[in-house]
């Protein structure tokens, strides 16, 4: 067979379900990082911190506790980089023998589905999971730049270049979160991908609840509340 008679095996609300999935990744990644002016989002509220803790340390003369920190988030998006990899691993070995997946799916969905629609469905995961790696480890690498940057900081507060490094540390920093933040995301819908298997309603469902979940922690959390009344 064909690829293109392979992809007839799918039905239209499978195409539908998938391209929804992908609809929401996308619609709501752009409203957190384009929220309206009068309610940010948590993102965009702690993006003002990563500024402020970089001018923060121009007066601090031993800058141990903010390197710290900064190796602190750097081993966060390593730990996330290497488990995208360990699930990457794990499912691209399911891709190649789905007889396992099959007996399971078949009872729990009463559907005898050819192997190459499983390989479908997984290989949707493995494409976000791919994207959150990608993200992370990128997350990872500028968390470096940033830790340069902090160290290039002088530690005069007159000197005219102080403000500007620290400016361009918390710059960098906050890049750092953002692709931090995309990466999560993207296993957030991983995650939500593998209602795939249980067939097209139940992604379409679990991607509109990824979307509610991450809408809800951006926009209307407690964390969010506190953030918002102290900066009141």
């Amino acid at each position: 067979m064909s690829l293109i008679d392979h992809l007839t095996l799918l039905t239209p609300l499978d195409g539908f379900a998938a391209l929804f999935l992908l609809l929401c990744w996308v619609g709501i990644g752009w409203r957190i990082e384009h929220p309206s002016a009068a309610k940010p989002s948590v993102t965009l509220l702690m993006a003002r911190y990563q500024t402020d803790w970089m001018v923060a340390a121009i007066t601090r003369e031993n800058r141990i506790v903010d390197a710290t920190l900064l190796s602190t988030l750097r081993l966060g998006t390593s730990f996330f980089a290497s488990t995208c990899l360990l699930a990457i691993g794990g499912l691209l070995a399911l891709v190649g023998n789905t007889q396992p997946l099959e007996t399971v799916a078949e009872e729990l969905t009463a559907t005898d589905a050819p192997a190459f629609v499983w390989q479908v469905k997984l290989l949707l995961v493995v494409l976000l999971l791919a994207q959150a790696f990608l993200k992370f480890v990128w997350s990872h690498r500028v968390y470096g730049y940033g830790t340069v940057m902090l160290g290039a900081i002088p530690n005069d507060p007159d000197t005219p270049l102080t403000k500007t490094r620290a400016e361009q540390a918390g710059a960098l920093n906050i890049r750092a979160a953002l692709n931090f933040t995309r990466g999560l995301r993207a296993m957030y819908f991983a995650l939500g991908s593998l209602a795939w298997l249980l067939g097209a309603v139940p992604l379409i469902v679990a991607s509109a609840g990824v979307c509610w979940v991450l809408w809800s922690r951006e926009f209307a959390s407690t964390p969010r509340g506190i953030l918002t009344r102290l900066d009141g």
